[in-house]
Parts: structure tokens; sequence; C-alpha cells
């Protein structure tokens, strides 16, 4: 191949990444360490018995992906904005949504920086600079990393955040791939996970409903809707929209499983349960040693940072979307808000918490909001006088029907798994 057709080709490929842009953006927040650490405790504890509650939830996903692109590509408005609009007391249901939605993932970014902040740590002392290193200090990375997101976050525009997202979800993929590679479990246990059971455990419930949380994730449906309109798509773009979606779910139920895959592969034959971040490098530096460490800990780190980006932006954009304005970045309410989110990431490194748990409570919590964001969108995309000839069919009432019934059955593994959390 010369260099001209080489070139050629490989700006097609940028442009059909380029072309399902809001499916990559939600690929990375969706991934995050609040994914990967409920994955990784998931293998390691229970095995790939709630492998089945990965594949229905982002079957779902991918139903509700579609539902919400759909409706912002026929009718041009955002979610919250619309549920504003249209429902009785459709303001108290918004702002609702905007507090619940906004304290839950902030809740995760504390989670997430504590991660972060551990990782860098560990690694650095694992590499041992010098004799005696220790490592950097977890809070110095904490403060580094926050000044360094807020700068980006500064000067930042949506198509910047979306082309970092596609390097950070490369990294991510070509990490955890590779990991799963090394550590295969016994196919029989992922061919048993398809069958739906809850393992006798009583922290099976809290997991169970977290997998649900950090995939079929309420607030990642009302921000496809955003990110769809800042895409620019149109009416025209239907086809784009649902391959963007399938393309998202896919990579989604992929890269979840590679994980969870890898902790069923390696620590659950040996009892070894993920209870902090550290327990995750254990997946795999038994077998592989520094080489393992060295392809996964830069996914993990990868995948908290395309997280943070979406979180920090999330309280300005669900504001925005309520109130119908421009969303704007570099707004002074971006700005502000954004940095208030980071600075709360400051909360585990400096007092101290169990950022794994923390993560998993606050994706459990998530899953409890699924059913009000499904059930308002099924209601919308059946009222002709907003969809007209588009209005939703058979097929896609079934499946988002389907869809509300799973969040509510993850919705009680929620509360129960958060009740025996807190008591």
């Amino acid at each position: 191949m010369d260099e001209r057709a080489e070139g050629s080709l490989l700006r097609k490929v940028a442009l059909v990444i380029l072309s399902i842009g809001p499916g990559i953006f939600l690929i990375g927040y969706n991934i995050g360490t609040g994914s990967i650490t409920t994955m990784a405790s998931c293998g390691s504890r229970y095995g790939m018995s709630l492998f089945w509650a990965l594949v229905l939830s982002c079957i779902f996903t991918f139903v509700m992906l579609t539902a919400y692109g759909k409706y912002t590509l026929v009718t041009g408005k955002t979610a919250l904005h619309s549920f504003r609009e249209h429902f009785p007391g459709g303001k108290a249901i918004s702002i609702f949504l905007i507090v619940a939605l906004s304290f839950g993932e902030i809740s995760a970014l504390i989670g997430i920086m504590g991660i972060v902040a551990n990782l860098v740590t560990y690694w650095s002392s694992y590499l041992a600079l010098w004799p005696g290193y220790k490592g950097f200090d977890p809070r110095a990375v904490t403060v580094i990393t926050i000044i360094g997101l807020f700068v980006l976050l500064w000067n930042g525009r949506y198509s910047f955040f979306e082309k970092i997202m596609i390097i950070f979800v490369g990294i991510m993929a070509i990490s955890f791939i590779s990991s799963a590679i090394m550590v295969v479990p016994d196919p029989s246990q992922v061919i048993n996970g398809l069958i739906p059971k809850l393992p006798n455990s009583p922290n099976a419930p809290l997991i169970a409903a977290a997998i649900a949380g950090t995939t079929l994730s309420a607030v990642m449906f009302v921000i496809r809707s955003i990110v769809v309109s800042e895409k620019g798509w149109t009416i025209k773009d239907l086809k784009q929209e649902r391959r963007d979606a399938f393309v998202s779910a896919t990579m989604m139920l992929i890269l979840s499983a590679t994980i969870m895959a890898c902790g069923a592969g390696a620590l659950h034959p040996k009892g070894i349960f993920v209870d902090k971040a550290i327990d995750m490098i254990g997946t795999l530096e038994p077998i592989a040693g520094r080489f393992a460490m060295n392809i996964f800990i830069p996914g993990i780190i990868a995948a908290a940072l395309s997280t943070v980006f979406p979180i920090v932006l999330i309280a300005p954009w669900l504001i925005c979307d309520y109130m119908g304005k421009e969303r704007n970045i570099q707004s002074p309410l971006f700005r502000i808000l954004g940095g208030i989110a980071l600075l709360i990431g400051l909360y585990v490194p400096f007092f101290g918490s169990r950022p794994v748990w923390v993560l998993i409570a606050a994706l459990a919590f998530q899953a409890t909001l699924m059913p009000l964001v499904t059930i308002l969108m099924w209601v919308l995309l059946n009222r002709r006088a907003i969809m007209g000839k588009y209005r939703i069919g058979f097929w896609m009432n079934l499946g988002i029907g389907a869809t509300f019934v799973f969040s509510m059955v993850m919705a009680y593994s929620g509360v129960i798994g958060l009740e025996s959390f807190f008591y």
C-alpha cells in the first residue's frame, strides 16, 4: 500500500470514529473507575455468575441510547427541558433529577479521585525510582490532577473533549483486552453466568445493582440527548444515531466483560476479593508481573480521567438543559461549578475513606433513578403531538417496557444493597 492510499485509509478511519463521537464520549463516561472496580469486584467474588446482569444492562443501554437520541433528533429538544415542558409537575421532576443525578456523580467523583491517587502512588513506589522510595504523595497527585483538569475545562469545547475521549477509550480498549487475553476464565463460567441468578451473599444485590448503575445509567441517557444535540445531528441522521448507539453499547459490553473476566480468571479461584484499588493490580500481577501493571494501570487511569470530564460538566449541563439555555463550556457557570466539583474530589486523598465501596454505593444509588428516566421518555416517544410520524412502534415499545421492568428489579436490588451497606 503506497503512502497516499495509506493516508486516505487513515483519514477514512478517523472520519468514521469522529462520526460516532457521542457514542465514544459516552463509552469514556461509562467505563470509569466505578465500572472497573464494580466489574473487578464482581469477578473476584462471584466469578462470571453476574455476567447476565451486564449483558442485559448493555442490551437495554442500546435501547435507551437509541430512544433518547431519536427524541432529540426528531424534536430538537433535550431531555430535562422536555420533562419540564410536557409533564404535570415537570419543574419539580426536573429539579429532582438535577439534584439526584449531580449528587450521584459527585459521590462517584470522590471515589474516583481516591482510587487514582492510590494507584499512582502504588505504581510509582513499585517502580522504585531510588532505594526506599515510597511513591508520590497521593495528595500531591490529586492536586496536580485537579489543576490539570481545570486548565483543560477552562479552555475546552465539546468537540475538544470528544477528541480526548477517543484517545482515552483507545487506551482503555488496548489495555483491558490485552489484560483479559492473559487471564481467561473457564468458559463454563461465562456460559453459566448468562443464567439469571443472585449468588448467596449479602453483598450480591448491591454488586448487581452497581453493574446496572454503571452501565444502564440514568444520567447517561439524559446526557445522551445533550451530546446528540451538541453534535448537531438532525432527523436526517437517524440511522447514524442508531449505529452510534450500537457501537457505544457493544464497546461497553466488551470492555466491562474483559474487566470482569480478569477478576474471575485470576482472583476468584484464589478467593482474593477486590476491596481496594491496589487489589485490581493483583488481578494480573501474579501472572504477568510488571508487564501486566504497565498495560493495566494506564487503562485504569485513562478510564478515570475519561469519566471525570463528563462528571464535572454534568451539573452545569443539566441546569442549561432545564433552562433551555446555550451550553457554553467556557461560561462562568461551567467554570465555577466544574471547579467546585473538582475540589470535592480532594476529599478521599485528604480525609480518607474506602473509595471502592463509595463508588459501588454511588452506582447502586444511580440504579434507583433509572425507572423514572425510562418511563418519562417512554411517554414522550408515544405522544403523536410531539413525535408525529416518528412515534415509536411495537418493537421499541417492547424494548423500553423490558428496560423499565429490568430497571425496577435493579432499583429494588439497589435499595436492598444500600440498606445492608449502611446498616
